[in-house]
């Protein structure tokens, strides 16, 4: 794997849980490219790209899980953060609001809400129950969990612009305290898939930044060493 191969896979794991739509980003030189599709253009364009190895036909069926993941996962999150009244009131309002003071805090979370309430309706999402939001969300991940199998990747040995994807959704989810455990334990009932953000974590974050934080999120998820 080359030097841009590495980058692209230790900067697209950092999707947060967050709102801002402008992670994960990569800093070079004096260039900030933010978002998921920037980087990888940025990346390829530099000679470099984590599905070279794919033929023709994985590509497009990576790019339908990745549009499945954006779809099903990014929305059940957006859902969640600012439709599920507990989320917003305990969570994603102080947390949103923090970087402002008042009254532009207020005013940008409304905007904010606005704004995501708009989408969910757009999307057919607006009168969903959020138990109908969880059950699409375990979906998803039986859906992963199947494509991934017994496989270390999503397609072949090495990661691709899917995993990074993958693994970012999902680690959060499973290190971000929310005001209950539901997605979280969703995830955990596929064991493939906390083997697969167990590896990714080992590989590209453990042996590159032992001292940080994000390097033992996933302690809590005991299990055996990959």
């Amino acid at each position: 794997m080359g030097l841009w191969s590495a980058i692209l896979v230790l900067t697209l794991v950092l999707i947060l849980f967050c709102s801002s739509g402008k992670v994960p980003f990569i800093h070079v030189g004096n260039q900030v490219i933010s978002e998921l599709g920037p980087i990888v253009q940025f990346v390829k364009a530099k000679g470099h790209s984590l599905s070279d190895g794919l033929d023709e036909v994985q590509k497009a069926e990576m790019k339908a899980y990745m549009e499945l993941v954006n779809n099903m996962l990014l929305t059940a999150e957006l859902y969640i953060q600012w439709c599920d009244e507990a989320t917003l009131e305990e969570i994603t309002l102080p947390r949103y609001s923090s970087p402002y003071s008042w009254p532009l805090n207020s005013i940008l979370v409304l905007l904010k809400k606005w704004e995501i309430k708009r989408k969910m309706k757009a999307i057919g999402w607006g009168g969903k129950k959020l138990e109908q939001v969880y059950e699409d969300f375990d979906q998803c991940c039986q859906a992963l969990s199947q494509r991934l199998g017994t496989q270390p990747y999503f397609f072949n040995k090495q990661p691709t612009e899917l995993d990074a994807l993958v693994f970012g959704h999902l680690f959060t989810i499973l290190t971000t305290q929310l005001t209950n455990d539901e997605l979280r334990e969703k995830v955990k009932n596929y064991s493939n898939l906390i083997a697969f953000c167990r590896r990714i974590e080992q590989n590209y974050f453990e042996d590159h930044d032992r001292d940080s934080s994000s390097s033992s999120s996933l302690r809590l998820l005991k299990g055996p060493t990959l």
